[in-house]
């Protein structure tokens, strides 16, 4: 028998559905490698076999996430049994996050693991923090030379006060419809609003300020979206996602059939070279670890790759691209998650 697993799956973010489907999906891959696992809540406390079971049955993610109002009252309670349920490092060998968005991915998780002393998967507490918060990652971007959208920062405090007074044109003139409005420190975009006309802009920024105190306003990059997922410091193949809506929205992520993707993309050797060592500079740069993956739009202006974002714990769900990505790669799923797994035991790059 190998090691002694805590994954903590679920919590009380915004991607919670997309986190449970995940979890029940890596407890099952780690078992088939002989890992003793134990499947934790941090919003509802251990997942009994009977859940997990149901989980897995009958899927969890729905075609939008969930409402606002049901995750702020999971949110009362969840910190406080998250605290409880941290394991000490006699209790388990390695906890693997597969927690998605919120506190999972923000850094705090990752803060409490590294006061008690248990390894975990994925990005350290700082890396992790930065990597969520899309405004930071996008300045970091700027100074390695990897392209990113140009954008600006708005608090949601500032909208409140202002509305945007003397503003909205200037940002409309600098960065040039169609726009793309979301919260800085989200993801599955929740919250995300492609923004055509004018007078559809104030709507879409008081949509975005529903899930975090800071958004942002973005140039929207016309063309291919892809990906790229970073495995221990090496890239995998690379993805395009052709979804049905105009934009890789939530609802294409987690329904089957709403999207194609393309394993690898069908790039130039030159093409892939440079979006995969865009993909590595990114990841150094936001000083990530263990797993990650990594999103760009290749414009249909300049055919340049602009990066949106980095991803430091990607979705494990049936429709997941770092699985698919792994997969081209010639890694099945059960392999993948005992080699995020072991990163985590050697130190996760940290």
């Amino acid at each position: 028998m190998k090691e002694r697993v805590t994954l903590f799956l679920g919590g009380s973010s915004s991607e919670r559905d997309v986190s449970l489907a995940s979890g029940v999906r890596i407890a099952q891959a780690l078992r088939e490698c002989g890992y003793q696992v134990t499947p934790v809540d941090p919003a509802a406390g251990p997942l009994s076999a009977t859940a997990e079971q149901a989980l897995l049955a009958s899927g969890v993610v729905k075609t939008v996430p969930p409402s606002q109002a049901d995750l702020r009252k999971m949110a009362r309670e969840s910190l406080p049994r998250l605290v409880r349920n941290i394991p000490l490092p006699d209790e388990t060998d390695v906890v693997f996050l597969g927690l998605h968005g919120g506190y999972g991915e923000n850094g705090t998780i990752q803060a409490l693991l590294d006061v008690v002393g248990v390894p975990y998967t994925g990005s350290g507490h700082l890396a992790s923090a930065i990597a969520m918060d899309k405004d930071l990652s996008k300045q970091l971007f700027r100074g390695a030379d990897v392209p990113t959208a140009d954008w600006v920062r708005l608090t949601v405090a500032d909208w409140r006060q202002s509305r945007g007074k003397g503003e909205l044109g200037g940002w409309i003139r600098r960065l040039r419809l169609p726009l793309i409005v979301k919260p800085s420190k989200e993801g599955s975009t929740v919250g995300l609003t492609v923004v055509k006309h004018e007078d559809d802009l104030s709507s879409a920024i008081d949509e975005a300020c529903k899930f975090d105190d800071e958004i942002i306003i973005e140039s929207f990059v016309p063309g291919r979206e892809l990906t790229v997922c970073i495995l221990g410091g090496e890239a995998l193949p690379v993805g395009e996602i052709i979804p049905k809506h105009e934009i890789y929205d939530y609802e294409c992520k987690y329904t089957p059939g709403m999207a194609v993707e393309e394993f690898p993309a069908k790039l130039s050797e030159v093409e892939t070279a440079r979006v995969q060592d865009l993909a590595r500079r990114a990841f150094s740069t936001l000083k990530l670890s263990g797993c990650a993956r990594i999103d760009f739009r290749m414009s249909s202006d300049d055919g340049e790759f602009y990066c949106l974002e980095a991803n430091t714990l990607p979705g494990m769900t049936g429709t997941s691209l770092a699985p698919q990505a792994a997969a081209a790669a010639g890694i099945t799923f059960p392999d993948l998650c005992d080699r995020i797994v072991r990163l985590a035991l050697a130190g996760g790059g940290r």
